[in-house]
């Protein structure tokens, strides 16, 4: 009897791991999805990270130099210096 015993109860412990290997919590599965997440999230990151890096060149330029100032008045707000006359192309 405890001749069968063993093998039936290693047999048992193997199923066990298996089922852990395929449906449990780290299972094969599961471990690619989060995989795909972590890329898809890192990208993001990265993205964010262009833009963040971006507006701390422009922060910068705004809070060091004039030209920039200059430049986003001329553009978004239509300033015109004196005596300048100020001329607009329709493409």
């Amino acid at each position: 009897m405890s001749n069968r015993l063993v093998p039936a109860a290693l047999i048992a412990l193997l199923v066990i791991l298996h089922a852990q290997l395929w449906f449990g919590r780290g299972s094969v599965p599961n471990v690619s999805r989060l995989a795909s997440q972590l890329d898809t999230q890192k990208q993001h990151n990265a993205q964010a990270a262009l833009a963040n890096e971006r507006l701390s060149a422009e922060i910068h330029d705004l809070r060091e130099g004039l030209e920039i100032v200059e430049e986003k008045a001329r553009s978004e707000l239509g300033m015109v210096k004196a005596n300048e006359i100020y001329v607009q192309v329709a493409r």
